[in-house]
């Protein structure tokens, strides 16, 4: 599909910035998805769109790897055959740092709110160890999602070009709120890069950024009812 970038917008300025501002606020992080299948006509229509991010001097860092079917399957048990062994788990370890060694505050009490949050809702206690396991291990099953893609980026660039592949993750996340999509990016697959990049044959001069589970909201599952809140604008800006 071409897009002609030059074109104004086809409805008003007031309504093209009302739906713009619903399909970024309305963005969350979904983990329980129906099984409804997502035609590969529309996980490429969310790409093409995504594809226009802003990019320095145009380098578009992105390759994209999207598993359904037989091979997510595949990669999901191979993964979850580790994730609950400790014993092989333990050989495993993320490519790079994407959370600090060390947390401060406030990032500790946010990281601590949200996953205290989604546990309550659960009824998942804090000593309950096994649960909490189980439910992180959610994650390689991609929430039940019918589409898993994989984000990976040439190990030569270097860290402005893991700000380009930020904003191309929000616009791929944004075009798929548009067509009534949600999603949820998922940190939990870097510790599991070898088996992913072995699986998917994805060449070593490549680097997993991220993981991401794509599909239908499952209105009914208590976990989606969880929101996670915003510092106002005050909080983090300085008008000079």
């Amino acid at each position: 599909m071409l897009i002609d970038r030059l074109r104004k917008s086809p409805v008003g300025s007031d309504e093209t910035a009302r739906l713009i501002d619903w399909a970024i606020v309305s963005r969350r992080s979904i983990r329980s998805f129906l099984p409804t299948p997502v035609p590969r006509e529309e996980i490429e229509a969310v790409l093409n769109v995504a594809r226009y991010s802003a990019t320095g001097v145009n380098l578009q860092p992105w390759n994209v790897h999207v598993v359904t079917g037989d091979m997510k399957a595949r990669l999901s048990a191979a993964i979850t055959e580790v994730d609950d062994h400790p014993a092989d788990d333990q050989r495993f370890s993320d490519p790079y740092a994407y959370y600090p060694r060390e947390w401060t505050s406030p990032y500790i009490e946010r990281r601590r709110e949200v996953g205290w949050g989604l546990y309550s809702l659960l009824g998942i206690s804090r000593s309950d160890k096994q649960r909490m396991h189980e439910q992180h291990g959610r994650n390689y099953r991609f929430f039940g999602a019918p589409v898993g893609l994989f984000f990976t980026i040439d190990r030569v660039l270097q860290e402005g070009s893991l700000l380009d592949y930020g904003m191309f993750l929000q616009s791929l996340m944004i075009a798929a709120r548009g067509r009534g999509l949600h999603t949820c990016p998922q940190a939990a697959f870097l510790k599991y890069h070898s088996i992913i990049t072995e699986m998917l044959a994805i060449p070593k001069s490549q680097m997993l950024v991220c993981g991401m589970s794509l599909g239908y909201a499952d209105d009914g599952s208590i976990e989606n009812t969880l929101v996670t809140g915003r510092e106002p604008v005050r909080a983090f800006t300085t008008f000079h």
